[in-house]
């Protein structure tokens, strides 16, 4: 079956610790249009066996979790060089976790009391590589990441605009290198001129600061 404008179908895996949190996820996504649920995972090493083995287009992460972490299961999908793109679900925004996630590879973050629709949105764009906030984890990775006095007083170049907007879609540097016909090395060196300008230190970071900033619309 396909999704709304004859997109094609996404398909998820399910991580999280409690099975009934794991059988209405399964459920909800079941019974909508253009979304195929391949299996379940109940912690982080048994996420990225599963990953490997099914290869979905998201993974639908909880963090804490008895027997293997959220994070540890995204940065070694990360290091693995897995396909899925990674959509944190918590219950907490004030999780200590949040930033190192992103940190880890997640492509985004959101609440588990998220409305049905708006996750529905969300990993839609997490397949498409678009990072993913909801508003409350967005005005903390801001919060976590500003300095007072830092950055904001230069504006950034034109081509550091360009090499932002392709990591607020999750590109590496290695695509953006190639979209943007220069060297990995030169994209390295426009990151750490427009993290000095943003005053952050990360792309998560980075992405957080400019959309609160309007730099990216």
């Amino acid at each position: 079956m396909s999704s709304r404008d004859d997109a094609p179908e996404i398909t998820l895996l399910v991580v999280d610790d409690h099975p009934v949190v794991r059988d209405g996820l399964r459920g909800m996504f079941d019974s909508a249009p253009g979304f195929t649920v391949l299996g379940e995972a109940a912690d982080g090493v048994e996420a990225v066996a599963r990953a490997l083995a099914l290869d979905p287009d998201v993974i639908l992460m909880d963090l804490r979790m008895p027997g293997g972490g959220g994070v540890a299961a995204i940065a070694e999908l990360t290091r693995r060089g897995a396909r899925a793109k990674v959509l944190v679900l918590t219950t907490y925004d004030t999780d200590s976790d949040t930033l190192p996630a992103i940190e880890a590879g997640a492509t985004g973050y959101l609440l588990k009391d998220a409305p049905r629709d708006e996750l529905f949105t969300a990993v839609r764009a997490a397949a498409q590589g678009r990072t993913v906030l909801s508003p409350a984890v967005a005005s903390r990775l801001v919060s976590a990441v500003r300095t007072p006095g830092a950055g904001g007083s230069e504006p950034l170049s034109a081509r550091e605009r360009e090499v932002l907007a392709l990591v607020a879609r999750g590109t590496p540097n290695r695509e953006i290198a190639r979209t943007l016909f220069i060297s990995e090395a030169t994209v390295k060196t426009h990151l750490t001129h427009l993290y000095a300008k943003l005053g952050v230190k990360d792309r998560a970071a980075a992405v957080a600061v400019a959309y609160d900033r309007g730099i990216l619309g």
